[in-house]
């Protein structure tokens, strides 16, 4: 995304980011032209030895393949992938709530753990499951009582996220705006309750956004306990509901939040440079 800070704090890019732009940086000067994808997956590899977060492909896919003006809709099991024009009259507003989050301290990785647990007591009860992208949610309620509580509720956001995926691409792609709002609604709601991954000063920041009548969604973003909201603003309002939101939340946090007005840009690439100028 191209985005603008209401502050003179840099934007601190997310590990993912860093990773894509130090392998082109490190590959293209040494004349090493790997495909996309294979760089994107040794991306994703470093994560994983290396700072220890068993993350999915998302967040490296988005920086290799993303294209201005768009969403993308990724398959992370087939990479497969469309792109969904996002309507040019809307902003995405980022909210850094400031809290700093520590994904790789065990957090994160209990949550996949738990996913995981889920696919293997499912089993027995589902032919050829091999993950719970494979579980529709009738499947799911119909064998809540093969699952503990805890597994049964990450188990129950993950499959519905699913299903939140695919409705929220035919709604953006309809222009059903509001529409896309209530899922990210929706999203923030299972994240918070079911996944437990949200922390008091993202719900705050969600509700904050839901209360303006210009926003059309809200949810916590990333990995969570931590970080960022994005929220899917009206673009001749986005300037007033930065103000807004920056004065709410530091009245009920002292906290003065980081906020970004952005837009869906081209994924991260290399290009001819001469005298310092983009060609």
């Amino acid at each position: 995304m191209n985005g603008v800070p209401s502050s003179a704090e840099p934007i601190r890019p997310g590990s993912a980011a860093v990773y894509w732009a130090a392998s082109l940086a490190l590959t293209l000067p040494c004349g090493i032209r790997l495909p996309r994808l294979e760089l994107a997956k040794l991306c994703q590899s470093a994560e994983h030895a290396y700072v220890g977060t068993h993350c999915g492909i998302m967040d490296q896919f988005i920086a290799a393949f993303g294209a201005a003006g768009n969403a993308l809709m990724l398959d992370c099991r087939s990479l497969e992938f469309e792109l969904v024009p996002v309507p040019g009259d809307v902003r995405l507003v980022v909210c850094n709530s400031m809290v700093r989050r520590e994904l790789a301290d065990g957090e994160y990785n209990r949550r996949r753990a738990d996913c995981e647990t889920g696919v293997k007591l499912l089993a027995p009860y589902i032919a050829g499951i091999r993950a719970l992208r494979d579980v529709s949610i009738e499947k799911l309620e119909q064998h809540r009582d093969a699952l503990p509580e805890t597994i049964y509720r990450r188990c129950h956001h993950v499959v519905t996220e699913n299903q939140r995926v695919l409705d929220a691409a035919k709604a953006m792609g309809s222009g059903d705006l509001r529409g896309f709002g209530q899922l990210m609604y929706s999203s923030h709601a299972s994240l918070r309750d079911n996944y437990e991954v949200s922390c008091k000063e993202l719900d705050l920041l969600v509700e904050l956004a839901q209360a303006v009548p210009e926003v059309y969604g809200a949810r916590m973003t990333g990995g969570g306990f931590g970080g960022c909201t994005v929220n899917l603003v009206r673009s001749d309002s986005a300037a007033g509901f930065e103000e807004k939101i920056a004065r709410q939340y530091q009245d009920a946090t002292g906290i003065l939040p980081d906020i970004y007005n952005c837009e869906p840009a081209q994924g991260a690439e290399a290009w001819p440079v001469e005298s310092g100028v983009r060609k």
